[in-house]
């Protein structure tokens, strides 16, 4: 699987993917759990197809990609989300900070969309869905996304970035202080109820 993702991979240009994803997606195609936190936008494993095309619309107006790698980058992440449901699929926690279900993506309708699929994805037997709340201040562990792989032999693996570098961790001793931030931070968010019934009214909201 992981030369699979490779050779998909091989012919992107780097203005569509940054230094060190590939190669992390590739794990994260084995992985047995997967623990994500994101800010700003919906992360892109649970993202919908019309969310995920919207935001590669406003990187080609903005003239950061060409359509040409926008449908790449839609396509690639099309292709990370059918691996997801494998058999057996992995363990997926999930950690969104409040401003990912707040800010408007696409219009109402996609919007919409978005938070339907977020309440779906929290009714799934193996998946766990949080919101950080504003509320929590700098009490937040993280201030950049960060995911963090735990793949069948238990070692650790981490991928966090930057808008301009991806950096991939493959210490599992250096990525075991960032495994104790995500478990403080799991303490400190709303629970997965409530978050389902924060998404639940934002979505009521739209028109």
């Amino acid at each position: 699987m992981d030369g699979v993702f490779i050779r998909k991979t091989r012919d992107l240009k780097s203005s569509v993917l940054l230094e060190g994803f590939p190669e992390y997606v590739a794990h994260e195609s084995r992985a047995v759990e997967l623990r994500l936190f994101d800010l700003g936008i919906v992360p892109g494993l649970l993202q919908t197809m019309d969310y995920a095309q919207a935001i590669a619309a406003g990187a080609v107006r903005r003239g950061s990609i060409a359509p040409a790698q926008a449908d790449e980058r839609v396509a690639y992440l099309a292709r990370r989300q059918a691996n997801l449901r494998r058999e057996p699929p992995p363990s997926v926690h999930a950690v969104l900070d409040e401003s990912c279900i707040r800010r408007p993506v696409g219009g109402p309708a996609v919007m919409a969309a978005q938070l339907d699929q977020l309440v779906e994805f929290a009714r799934m037997p193996n998946t766990v869905l949080q919101v950080a709340p504003y509320a929590i201040g700098e009490e937040r562990s993280f201030d950049l996304p960060v995911n963090i792989l735990t793949l069948p032999d238990r070692s650790l693996m981490s991928y966090a970035e930057s808008a301009q570098q991806g950096h991939l961790e493959r210490d599992s001793g250096a990525v075991l202080p960032m495994l104790t931030a995500y478990y403080q931070l799991q303490a400190l968010v709303l629970s997965q109820a409530e978050s389902v019934a924060l998404i639940s009214r934002l979505r009521e909201e739209l028109p």
